[in-house]
């Protein structure tokens, strides 16, 4: 109790000695640290209303996030996108996850446009409307009317988010070092979670990088007709506020509205699919959160509105992810084992038959039904699942498009449930590649490819034979520690012997047909001489094949 009070007693000297900047930095540090305490202990309070200690089942942690606040719900939201680290019903779960917030006071809303603009926000505005129209973890919206007359939407950043989510994401790095091997940390790369929700949330804290978006987007768009972005008022939009056209629209979930106006709720979900998959696969720059509340009906045109999250795709990626439309559209394996393992991100390349039976468990899903009934959705997320069993990672834009693909067939099914996705990708792509389609490039690649073709095929026999020589000599590295027997090698030798004069007599017969095609001269019996004289070299080198095997039976 003495060394206490004296240090007490100490630490009031230093303080009452201390200059008024010092002391100002040291009340802030309290106040910071008394913030700090006061977080854990909400954060313990929580944790312990929902019984931790008894195990954490998905719906579990879905309420426990929503308890927490803006930045869990967060995490939750970018963990829900990652399939490929953690188990899929906790997936399912946390895409569940509320979006709504509690709005904050009218008072401290207009306090944060005052501080933006460093002036009055009734220098600008001639009204706001005090009842925001949305309320989400980071920002809120209210409706308004410029001092020039024109309505518009206001987005106006909660205060001291920033801070807020900073001080937990370090509580929550913190607490992973802390948890047990066998729990969530053994299912999830968490570090990877907290970077990905760091980098995406910052980017949509800054309200410049969405103006940006929108002007993008509109660039882009510009020349579908069916389509609208919201005019953004540049000079009101800061790091903090966002000011862009009210769309006074019909919600694209709103059927009864729309039908009483005389819209084709088919023709609006045809449009819907072909320019979001225009945005997936001609952009590379997609709206990764595309639910009914974002996509608007004006005018008969289709608005979207929300820039704050977009996904990017990469040349490389889009052609991967069409091979992968195709694997599935053609239920060719092979097509899909390429994309993945053009697409994933590994540390140790994967045991590729084990992802080969996987992918094909994964087509005979889906290979008895129609086209016109697959849930792309549902696709992708057990090519996921797929992808995670094999320790294969996926870039981050997959993430977000898988989420973005989860959200459209959302919309799909609720407007207009007998359309299908992947019918219109595959018609986009076919007239993509029609209207892209360069004669000349794809002449020199497939000629190019034939003589590559057709060099390797003159090299198999002695490639065959310095095969067999080193094999017979011990000196081919195998896995598995043979040894060869006489009645083996020979076996061996024969069987190599009749591969090789089979493709000679396949090379022989295919040559041959192509000349007899031709007018060439010399002829034999209508036919080229050169042509003739391939087909018999053929049938003799049959012919001597099947005499050897008869005469070398045992």
């Amino acid at each position: 109790m003495t060394i206490t009070f004296e240090l007490s007693a100490r630490d009031t000297e230093e303080k009452r000695n201390a200059s008024p900047r010092q002391q100002e930095n040291t009340d802030m540090s309290e106040k910071e640290k008394g913030t700090n305490n006061s977080r854990f202990r909400e954060i313990i309070s929580v944790l312990r209303k929902h019984n931790i200690t008894r195990g954490l089942s998905p719906k579990k942690l879905r309420l426990i996030m929503e308890d927490l606040g803006p930045t869990f719900v967060k995490i939750g939201q970018i963990m829900a996108l990652h399939s490929d680290i953690l188990p899929k019903a906790y997936c399912d779960e946390l895409m569940e996850l509320c979006t709504d917030a509690r709005p904050m006071p009218f008072e401290e809303a207009v306090s944060v446009i005052d501080e933006s603009y460093g002036r009055s926000w009734k220098k600008v505005f001639a009204s706001i409307e005090e009842t925001p129209i949305g309320a989400a973890s980071i920002a809120q919206v209210h409706r308004a009317v410029l001092k020039s007359g024109e309505e518009v939407v206001v987005k106006i950043q909660r205060k001291g988010i920033y801070e807020m989510m900073a001080r937990d994401i370090d509580f929550i790095r913190k607490a992973i070092k802390l948890m047990p091997p066998i729990s969530l940390k053994g299912m999830a790369d968490f570090d990877l979670v907290l970077d990905e929700l760091w980098s995406v949330t910052r980017d949509e804290m800054n309200f410049l990088t969405e103006a940006s978006n929108i002007e993008e987007f509109a660039r882009r768009n510009k020349d579908v007709n069916f389509v609208q972005t919201p005019v953004l008022y540049q000079q009101y939009t800061t790091v903090h506020v966002l000011v862009m056209e009210y769309i006074d629209g019909c919600g694209i979930d709103e059927k009864e509205k729309l039908l009483e106006d005389g819209y084709d709720l088919k023709e609006i979900g045809s449009k819907l699919v072909d320019n979001y998959i225009k945005q997936v696969m001609d952009d590379g720059f997609f709206h990764a959160d595309p639910h009914s509340g974002n996509v608007k009906i004006r005018d008969g045109k289709i608005v979207w509105i929300d820039m704050g999250m977009m996904g990017r795709l990469t040349e490389h990626d889009r052609e991967m992810i069409t091979l992968a439309i195709e694997g599935v559209a053609l239920n060719d394996v092979g097509l899909i084992l390429k994309a993945v393992l053009g697409l994933g991100e590994f540390k140790e390349r994967p045991e590729q038959r084990k992802l080969y039976e996987d992918i094909e468990g994964l087509l005979l899903k889906y290979g008895s039904t129609d086209m016109g009934k697959i849930n792309v959705a549902e696709v992708m997320t057990d090519l996921m699942e797929v992808m995670k069993e094999n320790k294969i990672m996926m870039p981050h834009g997959l993430t977000m498009l898988a989420r973005g693909l989860t959200h459209m067939e959302g919309v799909l099914s609720n407007i207009a449930p007998d359309i299908n996705m992947v019918e219109i990708a595959r018609a986009r792509l076919a007239a993509d590649f029609l209207h892209n389609f360069n004669f000349k490039k794809e002449l020199k690649n497939t000629g190019r490819s034939l003589l590559k073709s057709v060099r390797k095929m003159i090299d198999i026999p002695s490639m065959t034979t310095d095969l067999m020589d080193e094999f017979m000599k011990g000196q081919t590295k195998v896995n598995l520690d043979l040894r060869v027997s006489k009645d083996l090698a020979f076996l061996l030798r024969r069987l190599v012997r009749n591969i090789v004069m089979g493709l000679w007599v396949m090379a022989l017969l295919i040559s041959s047909s192509i000349i007899c095609t031709t007018d060439m001269t010399p002829k034999f019996m209508g036919i080229p001489a050169l042509g003739a004289f391939g087909y018999l070299m053929a049938v003799v080198i049959m012919i001597y094949v099947f005499v050897k095997h008869i005469f070398s039976r045992k």
